[in-house]
């Protein structure tokens, strides 16, 4: 006789997540680079715009920080926002043909790539970290629950946003290319490869709106306490994270049927 095994709505949505995160490392890793590709595309970039800043800026150091790890922090901090918001932006639509199945809704879609990117992230950090020690750089983490603080929010932040985004999608296509045009500026305005006090104080209040510079700012401020924090807000990230997080879900939410049905 059969048994028929009852489980609750949590365990149906961990098992259907779990079922579309194995589905992203399998098209993720498809091609011949796989993994690698993860690693050498961050740590190439980090190398190059270490090399130019430390030529340009003439030393080693970037406001107390070694430059190879102010770079780090930066430009892996852009990557895995970008990243992240591109790939949940774009799993609602790729994952439409398994809403048939009452099970899966796109926000577990959503949920399995923002987990994979996460954790590809992850990997990638600590590739970067063996890198320090053959390097004989020395790992600084003056307040390490500062920079995982960070780490967990602006990740949380730009899958909020692909979720956004992702369900203004199937409403207006051309929603992708608009989600282009907003990206690429991104990565210039976040302080990836500079630092606010690089800038002018005049033109900070140009720049402070973006809670993405406040992230790496303040993660650069957690592994070495002598880089500072001024002209950035802890308080001010956590809000913006907070208020994009409760309109991304509100509208979500309050149209998600609608929005898989067209």
């Amino acid at each position: 006789m059969t048994t028929v095994i009852k489980r609750n709505k949590w365990e149906i949505w961990r098992d259907v997540i779990f079922a579309l995160f194995a589905r992203e490392i399998r098209t993720g890793f498809s091609d011949k680079l796989g993994l690698s590709w993860a690693f050498l595309n961050p740590i190439a970039f980090i190398f190059l715009l270490s090399a130019m800043k430390s030529v340009l800026g003439g030393g080693q150091d970037t406001h107390t920080m070694p430059t190879f790890v102010f770079m780090a922090y930066g430009l892996i901090f852009i990557q895995t926002f970008l990243q992240t918001l591109t790939s949940c932006a774009t799993a609602i639509k790729k994952n439409k043909s398994l809403y048939a199945f009452r099970q899966v809704q796109p926000i577990s879609a959503v949920l399995a790539s923002g987990i994979f990117e996460l954790l590809v992230k992850i990997a990638v950090v600590l590739g970067i970290f063996a890198i320090f020690y053959f390097m004989d750089i020395e790992i600084v983490m003056d307040n390490p629950l500062l920079i995982i603080y960070c780490i967990i929010m602006l990740w949380w932040l730009s899958m909020m946003l692909g979720l956004f985004f992702g369900v203004l999608t199937l409403y207006v296509p051309e929603m992708n290319k608009v989600l282009g045009l907003i990206t690429r500026p991104l990565f210039f305005i976040s302080g990836s490869f500079f630092s606010l006090q690089d800038i002018p104080r005049e033109y900070w209040p140009f720049l402070d709106w973006n809670p993405i510079l406040h992230a790496i700012e303040l993660t650069r401020f957690g592994a070495y306490r002598s880089y500072g924090d001024e002209g950035v807000s802890l308080l001010f990230f956590t809000l913006s994270v907070i208020v994009i997080t409760s309109i991304s879900l509100a509208l979500y939410y309050s149209s998600w049927r609608q929005a898989i049905s067209r």
